[in-house]
């Protein structure tokens, strides 16, 4: 009977689980993957707040910035993107027209700005932007010519709200003959969307146009074909800009305070949690994290408990003090993804931590910014002073100096950022001759170092030292000729068997830029070294051509009236090969600030500082003359050709400007007397009275065009050893060095 029993009750039960597997199976399924997608998360590891690959397979960037009371889900957001957006997949093979670029080879790189229709406003920064590319030798007045078109259009502020906004813009970009939907365009913008989302969209159909905006996030970051800019203020310098705060040999490499901000606390809306949230890890002592939210008109109808303890805590600190005092400054999202206190802290070398998930950081195609910033999570504040705290001081030093290389090349002005962001698209449509990141990311930046010129490192003069290569053992003298040849006994004839006789010389070069034609081969003195005569009559800036001709890697540049003996030639260019990337060279010069004119002066007396070594007796690297003939503006080379007079100082100011580093002067025998020019020949260029006063004001011409000063003052010279030493001259290797 108990067996039964228990048979039934097993029959019953599996009864109940048959009929609860064919009708209540969804419920269960349901259930299950419930209870499984609970275990998940609750199991599920927090990723490494340093690793941006992460952030998306842990929760969607969207819903980090959503606000709680937004009337828009990260949907229709994504929705309106792609509505204003439809191009979203656009790269250089599919939405750009080479064929417009290479027209002319690589000097078919032009672009093109649309005129300003009348009545239209600009803002400062606008006009900064269309400044620095009409000043840059991309540009061309001819839309026939133009690779690339820049709207005359203000486009920097999207802000429906802001009184810069410029209406109806997808009515006025139609109208432009060369628009095709965008297809080689250039659009800048610093600020889209309003309140309270302030979401990417800028209002019209931008097409195919490529895109150079600040804070892109990553999602609509198109790879390859759109540029991340820096977000900047109107008070941005034009060029030049203030060098960076962090001196040479500055140690230790950490500061009073580890971690700093001072900025803004929104009390509502997208960014207000990231910035809401600062006040944690704030200790007053080593760790300042201050706000505010006293801003905007209606602060005080939405101040909150803390806004008034927050408000006097903020007085307490100078906001300059901090970024000169403290190691590493806090760099939270705003409104949007990026932020003013980017650039300000690059500048302090205050060592950026980055609180923006999802930004696609300034020039990230070509900078390698995990040598200059610290990438955080906004969801991980609590652990950024212990993650700061952690990195050696050694990592410090190289932290900071990264950040003042990145701010002095690329963005110091707006000059820079406009260029690097042309030189950035010009990379992608010549890509077979573009920079490599070593380039882009070593001294003296990706600007001063042209590919045309070649794109192995080591045919540069910066890269010898950390490639741990030489430069050659042989130059090529070039020699300015300007009188004609009358007879045998001019200083030319003299200063050919000088220079020939220096086993390190390679060939000699002469450019003739005399009013006569050039003399026969027959007329020149033998030589031991191959000598080549060139005409470049009615040219001053001839003798820094990058003449094909010229074959190593040194170069040393003579005036036909230079008075030297090979000795003196020998020791100048061993002491070059040690510093390849300077001027090396005899007659100095200086420049100083005269407080009575605000203005550069320029003096020839002899001190014991110069700035200027004069390239009618220096040697330099042969990169600089390609330099000096495709990146400075056709403006100071005209100038220089007209005036036929400071070449050689546009030449240092070009070498400074590249190295921050002033050129090396090496001993030279006093000369008691100058020769005079033999009858029927130009007298000196010096004996004009003009020739002194041109100078003074080319060397505030250049300063401009510049944007701030680049020579650097020095007091060193190099002589041989034993050099002027009261010991037997046949212990001396360069003793004609002393004779008078």
């Amino acid at each position: 009977m108990q067996a039964r029993k228990k048979y039934v009750l097993l029959g019953l039960c599996a009864c109940c689980w048959l009929v609860l597997f064919y009708c209540g199976g969804g419920v269960q399924l349901r259930l299950l993957r419930l209870l499984t997608h609970h275990r998940s998360d609750v199991l599920r590891p927090w990723p490494n707040w340093t690793d941006r690959a992460y952030l998306p397979r842990y929760a969607h960037l969207d819903e980090l910035q959503t606000d709680p009371g937004s009337a828009e889900s990260p949907r229709q957001r994504r929705q309106a993107w792609s509505t204003v957006y439809r191009d979203s997949r656009c790269r250089m093979d599919t939405c750009f027209d080479f064929s417009r670029c290479r027209r002319r080879g690589r000097e078919g790189f032009r672009v093109y700005i649309y005129p300003a229709e009348k009545g239209d406003r600009v803002s400062e920064s606008y006009r900064k932007i269309l400044t620095s590319i009409a000043e840059s030798r991309y540009y061309t007045p001819d839309p026939r010519e133009a690779c690339l078109f820049v709207l005359g259009i203000d486009t920097l502020d999207r802000d429906q709200l802001s009184g810069q906004f410029v209406p109806n813009m997808d009515e006025r970009i139609r109208s432009f003959p060369s628009w095709n939907d965008g297809r080689n365009h250039l659009i800048f913008n610093l600020y889209s969307g309003t309140w309270p989302n302030y979401t990417e969209d800028l209002g019209f159909n931008v097409g195919q146009a490529i895109l150079a905006k600040a804070s892109l996030n990553t999602e609509h970051f198109r790879p390859g074909f759109d540029v991340s800019i820096p977000l900047f203020s109107r008070d941005h310098p034009q060029k030049g800009g203030e060098r960076g705060w962090l001196l040479r040999n500055t140690t230790p490499p950490r500061r009073k305070y580890l971690l700093m901000f001072k900025g803004k606390r929104y009390l509502t809306g997208i960014g207000s949690d990231t910035r809401n949230a600062l006040h944690h890890i704030h200790n007053g002592k080593d760790i300042v994290s201050l706000t505010t939210c006293r801003h905007g008109k209606d602060w005080e109808k939405h101040k909150d408990a803390r806004c008034d303890h927050d408000n006097l805590e903020y007085e307490r600190f100078d906001y300059q003090e901090l970024l000169h005092n403290s190691t590493f400054c806090l760099v939270p999202r705003g409104r949007r993804l990026g932020s003013f206190r980017f650039l300000e802290s690059l500048q302090a070398a205050c060592i950026p931590v980055l609180l923006s998930n999802g930004w696609e950081l300034p020039f990230s195609d070509v900078i390698q910014w995990n040598q200059a910033v610290i990438e955080g999570d906004e969801r991980l504040l609590l652990q950024v002073p212990s993650t700061v705290r952690a990195v050696p001081n050694k990592r410090v030093l190289q932290l900071r100096q990264r950040t003042q290389m990145l701010w002095d090349a690329y963005f110091s002005s707006v000059d820079k950022i406009v260029l690097t962001t042309l030189e950035i698209i010009k990379d992608r449509v010549f890509s077979h001759v573009s920079r490599n990141r070593y380039m882009w990311n070593s001294l003296p930046g990706g600007l001063l170092v042209l590919p045309e010129f070649s794109t192995h490192l080591a045919h540069f003069p910066f890269y010898y030292l950390g490639l741990g290569v030489s430069p050659g053992h042989e130059f090529t003298a070039v020699i300015h000729a300007v009188s004609p040849l009358v007879s045998q006994s001019q200083p030319i004839m003299k200063l050919l068997q000088v220079v020939s006789r220096s086993k390190y010389c390679s060939q000699i070069i002469i450019l003739w830029n005399s009013e006569k034609p050039p003399p026969s081969r027959s007329k020149w003195p033998p030589m031991p070294v191959p000598l080549v005569v060139t005409d470049s009559r009615r040219k001053t800036t001839s003798r820094f051509l990058p003449h094909i001709a010229i074959e190593t890697e040194a170069v040393l540049s003579l005036d036909e009236d230079t008075v030297l003996l090979t000795s003196e030639v020998n020791f100048a260019f061993l002491v070059w090969r040690s510093f390849p990337d300077r001027i090396v060279g005899y007659p100095p010069r200086s420049h100083f600030w005269d407080p009575l004119k605000h203005a550069w002066g320029y003096t020839s007396k002899w001190t014991n500082e110069y700035s200027i070594v004069l390239t009618g007796a220096a040697f330099y690297h042969r990169y600089y003359n390609f330099l000096f003939s495709h990146y400075l503006p056709q403006s100071l080379r005209t100038l220089v050709d007209r005036t036929s007079n400071c070449e050689d100082i546009l030449m240092n100011f070009l070498v400074s400007a590249a190295t921050h580093l002033p050129p090396v002067k090496v001993a030279q025998r006093k000369q008691y007397k100058e020769v005079p020019p033999p009858q029927g020949t130009k007298s000196a260029p010096w004996a004009n009275p003009e020739h002194f006063t041109q100078r003074q004001e080319c060397v505030n011409t250049f300063a401009s065009w510049f944007g701030y000063m680049p020579l650097v003052h020095s007091q060193l010279r190099l002589d041989p050893v034993l050099f002027k030493d009261q010991v037997s001259v046949l212990r001396k290797k360069y003793k004609d060095l002393e004779r008078a």
